[in-house]
């Protein structure tokens, strides 16, 4: 039995007793049989149900839509649900056909429009979840904002879940949070999940909290954003990248002697104040040419320390030769101890100048290494012939006769 309706008489109010009791007599039953036979009266409206059965009786959803047609439309929809006449109080009765067959034509309607109405609320209700699950799962990353506003779209039945993609990634509040996206597609790169986006960013602070870097370049506001990082993601820098350009400029430069600082300031005055991370840190420089300023100014600052000097050209020069810091630090100390003396030899014996750039094309194998050899081995041999093998030239640097040095 529905749990709308009673078979307690004593439950029903005066007029309902009296209409039972009268049906019961005419029947030859008691009011309680009677009650029990046709499945009770309704508590709400006082009308009598069907004894209930999932196969003939009203569910309580066509029973409310039923009963919003009035009684006749009640009786009429139980009519056709259990197949049979029934006689009601105030009701109609299954000898009509005409009457009950328009009758039901109209419940029919009124149950499609109670039913319809009901498969609407559930979906809504589904919408309603998982604009709950999403709104949650946005908000762990400080994105709520972003899914409130367009609430009324996740909400509405007719809306599809591309059109809700699409209307969520048009809100201001999608796109200020993923602002680097427009710069992607600007430059031919395809725009990036926000999962994608975000695990960037985290991949990002993770690198630069690493090496020590201050909190403020990779602290997040409120949404989660580090406007810093639109710069890395607009301009398709991997965590990888990141990592690199940081060694370079930390490692190979800030710890490095205050010489290879100097040279670089002095080499590049672009890098304003010898900010050598910021710079590195600008997606606008490519790495390759990041590299080959610093290994310009490693070169520059090995020629400094060793009391020497150079210039860019000639840096980048030997840099592009494949000369490394350390074997740069090695080559001007060579070719620091025997410069001078080299000069002064040349000069005596009116021979070429001897000269940095001599030297530095037989130390490091540069084009002419074996005719700043000959030079060398030149002025050398004519001061053994002059004072002997035991001078202080022919026993210091510019007497070492080997590949690579003096």
């Amino acid at each position: 039995m529905s749990e709308n309706f009673t078979t307690n008489l004593s439950k029903l109010n005066a007029d309902s007793k009296s209409v039972i009791i009268a049906n019961a007599s005419a029947s030859g039953q008691t009011p309680e049989q009677y009650l029990a036979s046709r499945g009770g009266v309704n508590l709400v409206t006082g009308q009598y149900g069907d004894a209930y059965d999932p196969a003939t009786s009203l569910t309580d959803a066509e029973y409310l839509a039923s009963r919003a047609g009035g009684t006749d439309v009640l009786n009429a929809a139980i009519l056709k649900k259990s197949g049979r006449s029934v006689t009601v109080a105030t009701g109609v009765t299954g000898t009509n056909t005409a009457s009950n067959n328009a009758i039901v034509a109209n419940t029919a309607d009124l149950v499609a429009a109670q039913n319809a109405k009901a498969i609407a609320d559930e979906k809504l209700a589904g919408r309603q979840s998982a604009y709950d699950i999403l709104y949650n799962e946005f908000n762990k990353y400080g994105l709520g904002s972003l899914v409130e506003g367009v609430k009324t779209l996740i909400t509405d039945q007719s809306a599809s879940p591309s059109q809700f993609a699409i209307a969520l990634q048009n809100t201001q509040a999608y796109q200020t949070r993923f602002s680097a996206n427009k710069d992607r597609i600007s430059a031919g790169l395809t725009a990036l999940s926000p999962a994608q986006y975000i695990a960037l960013e985290d991949q990002y602070q993770n690198v630069m909290r690493n090496y020590g870097l201050p909190a403020s370049y990779y602290t997040k506001d409120s949404t989660g954003k580090q406007a810093g990082f639109d710069k890395f993601i607009g301009g398709d820098v991997s965590a990888v990248e990141l990592e690199d350009r940081i060694m370079t400029a930390q490692n190979r430069v800030l710890k490095a002697n205050p010489e290879v600082g100097k040279a670089l300031k002095d080499f590049y005055p672009d890098i304003t104040n010898g900010d050598i991370l910021a710079y590195a840190l600008n997606p606008a420089q490519a790495l390759t040419d990041i590299k080959r300023k610093v290994t310009a100014a490693e070169i520059g600052g090995a020629a400094l320390g060793a009391g020497l000097g150079t210039n860019v050209t000639r840096a980048e020069e030997l840099g592009s030769a494949g000369i490394t810091k350390l074997q740069a630090q090695q080559g001007y100390t060579t070719i620091g101890s025997g410069l001078e003396r080299g000069s002064q030899l040349a000069s005596i014996y009116a021979q070429d100048p001897y000269t940095q750039t001599t030297a530095e094309s037989e130390i490091f194998g540069l084009p002419g290494q074996a005719n700043a050899k000959k030079d060398r081995q030149k002025i050398t041999g004519l001061e053994k012939a002059t004072f002997g093998a035991q001078t202080g030239i022919s026993t210091g640097a510019l007497a070492r006769d080997r590949a690579g040095g003096y």
